[in-house]
């Protein structure tokens, strides 16, 4: 019987003053080869945090731009993924966020995986199909629409 982890994750789609989307590229082993991923930053919800918490401690952590500020819930999403002999049932939760500061300060990963992220900004129409998952495919377009009337 195949083990099957349940858990819970918070995100960010960032947006810069030119209005990109925030992107972590990078190389990874998966099914026996490399592969190139185009992701979100996001990552597990600890014990004690609220899921805001969660979303901008992941983003600081992964991409190294802390100033943030949250200006409206995307909404949550289900992933359903094998890997390495288990199945994987997880609940991500994303808030659009904008830069309050341009800088970037060092990441903080806090795993060998996380270490390998490269920010990439990529013009907001096209994170949706850029991006290497589906669910955060269909997350950049929920940003996308939410910044549309915010643009002239």
């Amino acid at each position: 019987m195949t083990e099957t982890v349940v858990y819970k994750t918070a995100g960010g789609v960032v947006i810069n003053s030119n209005g990109e989307i925030l992107t972590l590229e990078r190389r990874v082993f998966r099914c026996e080869k490399y592969v190139n991923e185009l992701r979100l930053p996001k990552g597990h919800i600890e014990v004690g945090e609220t899921d805001i918490e969660a979303a901008l401690r992941e983003v600081g952590e992964e991409s190294g731009y802390w100033h943030l500020e949250i200006i409206a819930d995307l909404g949550e999403s289900h992933s359903s993924f094998e890997r390495d002999g288990a199945a994987y049932e997880r609940d991500e939760h994303y808030f659009l966020m904008c830069l309050t500061e341009e800088r970037r300060d060092e990441p903080q990963p806090v795993s060998a995986e996380e270490a390998l992220f490269s920010p990439c900004w990529l013009p907001a129409q096209e994170a949706p199909v850029q991006l290497t998952y589906p669910v955060e495919q269909l997350i950049a377009q929920r940003a996308c629409d939410c910044m549309r009337p915010r643009t002239k």
